[in-house]
């Protein structure tokens, strides 16, 4: 049984890209006592190795990124409204109306015009990120500045709840991902592996490159969230992969076109195992691989997914059928990278 609790005090924690600290913290409380070295890269990377059973054929990096998507505040108004933009990419759609926290602290309302006072096209069209406040209940900006100040971060409130099989909070991309690394770094190792829990993926893949830099693995496993598409309004052809479905296995995105044998490999072995699996049957999107595999003289590598609808809002859903596929597939591909078994 996995422990769902470490993957709450993942997700009930703020990350927003650049700001991993606690996340950043709550980790090293979990892998300090497994791990054989730890080191912080300057971008605030977590690069720990942990010995295994066995020298390895081929050095693998394991990597999970920390932060998540949000909101800097830019500007504070004559009346106390916080004026911000986002962090990542979030959709104006599921932003009017949701609770925040501004500097981790303050909680405030991201303004919606009430639907009585709509006109026109207003009902249909969402309302601009640079139309939009946070409201934290204050009249004046000099009340606004003893609680928040300009370049605080915001988040959506912190939420978690785990019943009859779903997982449902923020964050879940990428803290299942760090979750599952954390999850694996507690077992047993058959090989000597580098885990990396890389910071600014949201914002353009900034921390893993510089990871895969400094440890010039030959292979590496990125373990991520993908968008599920299985929702009214999605044709099937265009919803990538399924909640419940399994492990998603990447052959292409708009970052990473993966290698062919890795991608075949990892599906066979799911089969075999009688682990679920399904490919992600559309290019979209982009993992730390991105910044991965073309680092140094270039890096074979592999993104295995677990599906998440909701993914970039306030509340994204996933499963323990998806989390544990995830988790048990990376360790057989684990062993045979390590192994040589895959060039």
């Amino acid at each position: 049984m996995l422990n769902y609790e470490i993957l709450e005090k993942l997700t009930r924690t703020i990350g927003v890209s650049g700001e991993e600290d606690d996340v950043r913290s709550v980790i090293l409380s979990e892998i300090e006592p497994y791990a054989d070295e730890i080191h912080i890269s300057p971008l605030g990377n977590i690069l720990a190795f942990k010995k295994g059973e066995k020298r390895p054929e081929k050095k693998l990096m394991l990597c999970a990124h920390m932060d998540e998507v949000g909101f800097v505040i830019t500007n504070i108004t004559e009346n106390g409204l916080l004026k911000f933009t986002t962090v990542g990419n979030i959709r104006p759609e599921v932003l009017s109306g949701r609770d925040v926290l501004v500097g981790g602290k303050t909680p405030g309302v991201i303004c919606a015009k009430p639907v009585h006072l709509l006109k026109g096209d207003e009902f249909e069209k969402p309302v601009p990120v640079n139309e939009l406040a946070i409201d934290i209940g204050a009249d004046t900006r000099e009340q606004a500045e003893t609680l928040v100040q300009i370049g605080d971060n915001a988040c959506f409130v912190p939420f978690f709840e785990h019943v009859h099989g779903t997982v449902k909070a923020k964050a879940l991309d990428d803290r299942v991902g760090c979750f599952a690394l954390i999850t694996l770094m507690q077992r047993p190792l058959e090989y000597d592996t580098y885990f990396v829990f890389s910071t600014q993926e949201e914002i353009g893949l900034r921390g893993a490159g510089t990871a895969a830099y400094i440890l010039e693995p030959d292979a590496a496993l990125v373990l991520e969230g993908t968008t599920a598409g299985d929702i009214p309004g999605v044709s099937p052809t265009d919803a990538a992969c399924k909640m419940g479905g399994g492990a998603v296995i990447s052959l292409t995105d708009m970052r990473t076109i993966y290698p062919k044998d890795y991608f075949r490999r990892a599906m066979a072995l799911g089969k075999e195992n009688n682990i679920p699996v399904q490919p992600k049957t559309v290019r979209a999107g982009g993992t730390d691989a991105g910044t991965i595999h073309v680092s140094r003289g270039g890096v074979k590598t592999l993104t295995i997914s677990h599906p998440c609808r909701y993914i970039h809002s306030a509340i994204a859903m996933t499963t323990e059928k998806d989390i544990e596929a995830v988790i048990d597939l990376t360790a057989l591909v684990m062993a045979e990278i390590s192994g040589g078994k895959l060039s």
